[in-house]
């Protein structure tokens, strides 16, 4: 069960308030990169650090994450471990709206998680 809580880790589908601005597809990994560099991937329980070098570092309810991430075809693409569980690869459509990055699972087509760029 806490797996599913793990929004970005496990792409599960979290909603968001709703808004007249819309979110903006992130389409090569510079672009991503700028998004995400020196800040912090947060929402409830859940602290990430996703590093232009290709890390992925953190904590999600009180275990450690960690994990690589590499830009494939217009896609995040990650292989992670919370705790020891290994959630395995994803690639994932990313998109921005103001502070709030969301990854969508299965190339786009899964569900998807919100998280706040600090």
């Amino acid at each position: 069960m806490m797996i599913r809580t793990l929004g970005f880790l496990a792409a599960l589908t979290f909603a968001a308030p709703a808004s007249a601005e819309v979110f903006a597809k992130i389409s090569d990994r510079d672009s991503f990169v700028s998004a995400i560099k020196d800040r912090a991937l947060t929402r409830f329980g859940i602290r990430l650090s996703v590093s232009p070098e290709g890390a992925i570092t953190g904590r999600a309810f009180g275990r450690d994450v960690r994990g690589a991430w590499r830009w494939q075809a217009g896609y995040f693409c990650r292989d992670l471990f919370w705790g020891e569980r290994d959630l395995g690869p994803n690639c994932q459509q990313v998109e921005i709206k103001g502070h709030t990055i969301r990854f969508t699972s299965d190339r786009g087509t899964g569900d998807f998680a919100d998280l706040v760029l600090k």
